[in-house]
């Protein structure tokens, strides 16, 4: 199970709150901090240090794999100058630059 699909998984539920508040908290508490997966926990809150830890290890694992490009990217719609070009079609203007 990925730290992606981690919040969709049997008896690990993640709320969108809670990934946010754990990203935070890991940029705060760093491998340095001394108990930092209770403080990590504790920030995120209803969760204990060993959930957080094991949290922390799948993102990890989705960052090796995304970064050994084993990870499709994404498929993207072009949309020239940001959306720009759309934009001006759309309301029946040429583009002048």
């Amino acid at each position: 199970m990925s730290y992606f699909t981690s919040s969709h998984g049997p008896g690990s539920s993640w709320t969108a709150k809670q990934n946010k508040l754990f990203e935070k908290a890991l940029a705060v508490h760093d491998k340095d901090t001394p108990d930092r997966w209770q403080n990590v926990a504790k920030a995120v809150g209803g969760k204990s240090a060993e959930e957080v830890k094991r949290h922390y290890d799948r993102l990890v694992e989705d960052l090796v794999y995304i970064e050994s490009g084993q990870a499709p990217l994404p498929n993207y719609k072009p949309s020239g100058n940001n959306g720009r070009e759309d934009l001006l079609k759309s309301q029946g203007n040429e583009r002048l630059w």
